[in-house]
């Protein structure tokens, strides 16, 4: 039953004494199995449009460590495709996309509602982890936020300050709104398949959050994941929404009031301590070990866990992250890690 898994019971406003965990890119390149399945599909895209090997991978790192929680395999980036933009992967350097800087760009998108062609592979997916999950692991879908999404779009690359995307929202206002509403209508159909397909969280990822200040965040952040949780939860009560507004700093202070989300996820930027009083006192919190600690492991890595936990402890927390994990980790380190949480 549902309210057995710690995940949701997190979720719903439970303390317990022991925070459900799990991570951000939990299946990726740090395990050697997931080398292995992703050499198998050939190439990235491939791998997240075959169900069975993105199945696979999501399922490799429940196995190994007994997360409470799996995050379907996908990227942020599918969207963008089923909209109709061109994406590619570069060894080395990560994702090209064809790029909207102007009008014309805009008006050669596909309508939102044909994007579940390009996407039915990855409702595929969480069918299939729905059916093979342990019943105890609760399974996540999630999206990337309108304002990150689109930076991907205008700068056809991920871009250290999100220039890009910041010059169109000032020179053609109308245009980056437009793109951002077209987003949020694709990813509100988006996360809805995935809820009916058998996801029973989803997440909003908004990784460039943290280059949005002062209106601009209020407007182009808290607004389109407002949006967004309002249609999920309309269209289907009772599923939790997590929101990820990276680096967003005081940003996080109301950010669960201001959009409705059951959980505000953490990056590593601000202390437990300063979170705890700040953010959790509105519910839910996940977060926020370094991931830095995965690489170099040892005590650091015990006492930081432990300093999480304990700030965390009078209100409902999943530990987490506060960023995902990087290639370079060590997965015994993984394993120091949930040790320490579980035996807390």
């Amino acid at each position: 039953m549902a309210e057995t898994k710690k995940l949701l019971r997190a979720l719903a406003g439970e303390v317990q004494d022991i925070p459900p965990i799990w991570m951000m890119r939990q299946a990726g390149r740090y395990l050697p199995e997931y080398r292995a399945t992703r050499a198998q599909a050939g190439d990235f895209l491939s791998l997240c449009y075959n169900p069975e090997l993105a199945a696979e991978v999501t399922l490799q790192p429940i196995r190994r460590y007994g997360f409470d929680a799996a995050i379907l395999f996908a990227d942020i980036l599918l969207v963008p495709q089923a909209l109709g933009a061109d994406l590619w992967f570069v060894t080395g350097e990560g994702p090209r996309l064809s790029t909207i800087a102007r009008q014309s760009d805009f008006d050669a998108l596909r309508p939102v509602e044909d994007i579940h062609e390009t996407l039915s592979p990855v409702y595929e997916t969480v069918r299939l982890l729905s059916r093979e999950l342990p019943s105890e692991t609760t399974l996540i879908g999630f999206a990337g936020a309108p304002w990150t999404v689109a930076t991907y779009m205008i700068a056809g690359r991920g871009t250290p300050d999100q220039g890009p995307a910041h010059a169109l929202r000032e020179e053609n206002t109308a245009l980056f709104e437009a793109l951002l509403d077209q987003i949020t209508a694709a990813t509100i159909e988006y996360l809805s398949a995935q809820i009916e397909a058998g996801a029973e969280v989803v997440k909003i990822f908004d990784s460039w959050a943290g280059s949005l200040k002062g209106d601009a965040f209020q407007k182009y952040a808290v607004e389109p994941c407002r949006v967004i949780t309002d249609a999920v939860k309309a269209r289907h009560p009772g599923i939790p929404v997590i929101g990820f507004p990276r680096e967003a700093d005081q940003g996080y202070v109301g950010f669960a009031k201001a959009t409705g989300v059951d959980c505000v996820a953490l990056d590593n930027s601000v202390s437990p301590e300063w979170a705890a009083e700040n953010v959790q006192a509105d519910g839910c919190v996940q977060g926020n070990l370094a991931s830095s600690h995965m690489v170099t492991g040892g005590q650091a890595l015990v006492d930081d866990t432990c300093r999480i936990v304990e700030a965390f402890s009078n209100g409902p927390h999943i530990f987490n992250l506060g960023h995902g994990i990087t290639p370079d980790a060590d997965p015994e380190n993984v394993q120091l890690m949930i040790d320490t949480v579980r035996r807390q």
